[in-house]
């Protein structure tokens, strides 16, 4: 595939160096300008893999928003910010040839990208917090420029925008804009009490009755003027009834307009001037359509591509089918699992798909929980499934768990409870950025009394581990894996209940502790030093948190020892088998390698892992040389 090409001279996206040319552009342009939008983000996405149906579906909104407020002077945050591809290009930032790739522009917001960009927020439900935050401190200075968050609906289900939404309402005034973007999806379709809310403003009969009329009244009389003013605000009393039911919002001191067609530029643009004037904090509702205006985007009933790789443009297939992943292997195990274990329930935090509980939600409806974009909830629930005699699983993606740690501490291990958490993407990612990378998990959780983690190499390991973390019925178990396609297979030479021995040797003057996705890189390393005569031995642990006593005892006689593990060099596995080395009595230098503690950048992980120097020729040059310091 060649490289997305560029928005094309005389194109009217082309023209769009920053929001202030929006403002001269006349209805008939506006229209023109959001389908070659749609178009230039079809072809640009298909070719480097990113978060197409999120942004196909606020194109007018996105529009609207940046003709009616003075981004940066005013403040627009993007909730989550997969959502903002718009927005950077009507920000001036019209190159998405190396999206998610290194030296290219981020999947989200990014401060070092433009001083548009406020939130770099993959992690959901923060954007309100931000605004609330950023208001008062221009209310305390006699700032009066605007605040404006852009949340998802499926955002809402997250406890910490209610934490936000209360303390919002008690702002008596403020120059505060809420938008609910309300597509009736997180990642899959939004659900709860508020999804029922929502959907009931949706299907409101005067709703619809109103927005006819509105729109008819707002294309007779054109724009701008005080006709047009008077016709959306004859819009809103014809809504009387369907903004009633927006009294929940009412009711926590936030006026509540709404429900808008969020692809009408025309009425999202008068509704948001009007808030604007409002000098209070104001909700805003706005109905989009995830997928907008791409065919297979809007066929797909799991997700509307709310994420794709590379896909053929026309058709949305794609572009290559990758070898059989880490996920996969889970969704068919714990499925086999859920057969033999009437106790076993799953549960996901909106990501039921890609975290692979769908199938076991197709066989077992009742059995697997959604709870939304509410990880916290999800770690506290679970617990108390586990006092009720169930043993949840909780998929998750590693990066998410971070939010529950405290629910993880207090409310599942101080109770003994029986929770197994399944950690996807555990590691570093790579493309989705800073926010994404699981690679915090293993530090975090070592301090946990009671918990036990492994990292398998491949999937007959992952299927025996999960096996293992489901047995235990008083103590929560962790079970991480790397994202996508899967390694071939890792036998084991020996298998011991300390680990597998991957490459055995004779009084091993190195040895190799080589944890999960770094299996494979082990045993790189260790042919390589055994190639030059350094007697080598390479174990898999397997189970790394807590280590295993008897590990230590079978490692302390090596000359040298070297850790290897996909999150924090700090803290992690290798810090506490040299801890764990030294209360044994034992002297044996660890050379513990892992990921240093700062926020990586967003490239491929091949990338970034030669740059921070975790590759098999960096790692034999580093056991050398601490061999020759000896």
């Amino acid at each position: 595939m060649s490289e997305p090409a560029a928005p094309k001279p005389g194109d009217l996206l082309a023209s769009i160096k920053s929001p202030s040319d929006l403002r001269s552009l006349t209805s008939a342009e506006l229209a023109q300008l959001a389908a070659q939008i749609r178009e230039y983000l079809v072809q640009s996405v298909s070719r480097t893999g990113g978060h197409l149906g999120p942004n196909l579906g606020v194109v007018e909104l996105t529009i609207a928003i940046h003709r009616v407020f003075e981004s940066p002077k005013d403040t627009i945050i993007f909730d989550t910010g997969h959502q903002a591809y718009v927005h950077k290009l009507l920000t001036g930032r019209t190159d998405f040839s190396k999206l998610r790739q290194e030296g290219g522009l981020s999947g989200y917001p990014s401060r070092s990208e433009s001083p548009h960009d406020v939130v770099e927020n993959s992690h959901a439900s923060t954007a309100l917090s931000w605004a609330e935050g950023i208001l008062r401190e221009y209310q305390r200075t006699g700032r009066e420029d605007h605040v404006v968050a852009v949340i998802g609906d499926g955002a809402l289900t997250g406890g910490l925008a209610w934490e936000a939404i209360n303390n919002i309402g008690d702002h008596a005034d403020g120059n505060l804009v809420i938008i609910v973007n309300d597509n009736g999806r997180s990642y899959a379709p939004t659900i709860g009490g508020l999804a029922h809310h929502l959907d009931a403003l949706r299907m409101s009969e005067s709703y619809e009755k109103a927005l006819a009329w509105g729109k008819k009244k707002l294309l007779a009389h054109g724009r701008p003027g005080e006709v047009a003013f008077e016709a959306l605000h004859g819009m809103k009393e014809g809504m009387r009834d369907a903004i009633s039911a927006g009294v929940m919002f009412a009711d926590l001191g936030i006026k509540y307009v709404g429900p808008l067609d969020g692809h009408d530029e025309v009425a999202l643009e008068f509704a948001l001037t009007r808030a604007k004037a409002a000098k209070q904090p104001i909700l805003v509702h706005v109905i989009t359509t995830k997928g907008r205006g791409y065919t297979p985007a809007e066929e797909d009933v799991a997700d509307r591509f709310h994420a794709v790789g590379r896909i053929h443009p026309e058709t949305g297939l794609p572009v290559a089918t990758s070898r059989f992943g880490w996920t996969a292997v889970f969704a068919d195990e714990i499925l086999k699992i859920a057969r033999e274990n009437p106790k076993v329930v799953g549960v996901t935090a909106a990501m039921m798909a890609p975290v692979g509980l769908l199938p076991m939600k197709e066989v077992f409806p009742k059995r697997v929980i959604d709870v939304g974009i509410a990880e916290q909830h999800a770690v506290t629930s679970a617990a108390g499934m586990t006092f009720a005699g169930a043993h949840p699983v909780f998929a998750v993606y590693a990066t998410f768990l971070n939010r529950a740690f405290d629910q993880v501490l207090m409310d599942v291990a101080l109770h003994k409870a029986g929770v197994t958490f399944v950690l996807d993407r555990a590691g570093v990612t790579g493309d989705d950025g800073a926010s994404h990378n699981g690679m915090w998990d293993i530090a975090m959780l070592s301090i946990v009394p009671g918990l036990r983690l492994a990292a398998p190499r491949d999937g007959d390991t992952l299927r025996k581990a999960l096996r293992e973390a489901v047995a235990v019925e008083d103590a929560p178990t962790v079970v991480r894996y790397a994202k996508g396609a899967l390694p071939d297979p890792i036998p084991a030479a020996e298998s011991h209940d300390w680990g597998d021995v991957l490459q055995a040797t004779e009084a091993p003057e190195v040895t190799i502790l080589a944890t999960g996705a770094f299996a494979g890189v082990g045993l790189e390393v260790g042919s390589a030093l055994a190639g030059e005569g350094i007697a080598t031995r390479v174990i898999d642990p397997r189970w790394l948190i807590p280590v295993n006593p008897q590990l230590v005892d079978e490692i302390a006689n090596s000359k040298l020892v070297l850790t290897l593990e996909d999150g924090l060099e700090e803290g992690g596995f290798g810090s506490s088998v040299r801890d764990a080395l030294a209360k044994a009595g034992h002297f044996t230098p660890v050379i513990a390698r892992g990921v240093p503690k700062k926020f990586l950048a967003h490239a491929k992980r091949d990338q970034i892992l030669n740059e921070i120097h975790l590759d098999a020729d960096s790692l034999v040059g580093q056991v050398k040389e601490a061999l020759q310091k000896l």
